[in-house]
């Protein structure tokens, strides 16, 4: 995933998974010749995002690794609450995380691309990729499905960053513990959103499932990889990715999720 050379920007939300990304990629590359740059968007959540930002300040400055934080309310010129307050005054029919995810990707790729690195790690662990799986497996969403192959370019043709998920197959736990270990800071407050979507009730039913059946979670990651790479082809087969015609970003349809929520709530 990571080549001699690289400059890397390491999205850090400041929950458990993104701040052991950072602590462990600052140990793995140094000596290197590679450089890494924190990268902290604030959604705009009052009473929850602070505890985070300050998580990701101290462990950045613990690290030396600098660190910069952008805003959906710079970026887009409205913050998540914002927008929330807009979906109830219009009573508009779209979960909180449908609203946030598009615009949290889109602005990760727009502060990479201010801060000139060529590749953006995230963290999603294991449990991420199978949840987002199943959420797009159920919403019929094929060309997403082809998101999840590692080698599948996702970002806009308007950025020159990759992205890479360093700890896809780590089991979400493990890195809970492994921040608890290593003594890191990280969020101690759930999102006061994330009950609105489908994600609760999938992420619960595969708990239940590797507890009454150890391993299956990872078996069914290598089968999700299988399936991905598969619809994304290889060589001369490998299928262009489609792009939004407003913005030139890769996307499942015609007009891409990001552009599809702003004009949604703006």
């Amino acid at each position: 995933m990571l080549r001699f050379g690289d400059r890397v920007g390491v999205a850090i939300s400041g929950g458990k998974d993104s701040t052991s990304l950072l602590y462990i990629l600052s140990k793995i590359m140094k000596g290197h010749g590679s450089e890494l740059i924190a990268i902290t968007i604030d959604e705009g959540i009052n009473e929850y995002r602070e505890e985070s930002i300050r998580n990701a300040e101290k462990l950045a400055e613990d690290l030396s690794i600098p660190l910069v934080v952008r805003s959906y309310k710079e970026l887009f010129g409205l913050s998540l609450d914002e927008a929330m307050i807009e979906r109830s005054e219009r009573n508009l029919k779209v979960t909180s995380c449908a609203i946030c995810g598009p615009l949290r990707r889109r602005a990760i790729d727009k502060v990479a691309d201010e801060v000139d690195v060529n590749v953006i790690a995230t963290a999603h662990n294991l449990d991420d990729i199978l949840q987002t799986f199943y959420i797009n497996l159920y919403s019929g969403d094929v060309e997403r499905i082809r998101w999840l192959d590692p080698n599948y370019k996702t970002s806009s043709l308007n950025f020159n960053s990759r992205r890479i998920k360093p700890v896809m197959e780590i089991y979400e736990q493990e890195l809970a513990f492994f921040a608890y270990l290593n003594k890191l800071p990280f969020q101690s407050e759930s999102c006061p959103y994330m009950s609105e979507g489908i994600r609760n009730e999938i992420r619960t039913n595969l708990n239940e499932l590797e507890g009454k059946h150890p391993g299956i979670k990872f078996s069914t990651l290598k089968t999700v990889l299988s399936i991905s790479s598969g619809l994304t082809g290889t060589g001369n087969e490998k299928k262009k990715a489609m792009v939004c015609e407003k913005c030139g970003a890769v996307s499942s349809g015609a007009i891409c999720s990001t552009c599809t929520t702003l004009d949604l709530v703006s």
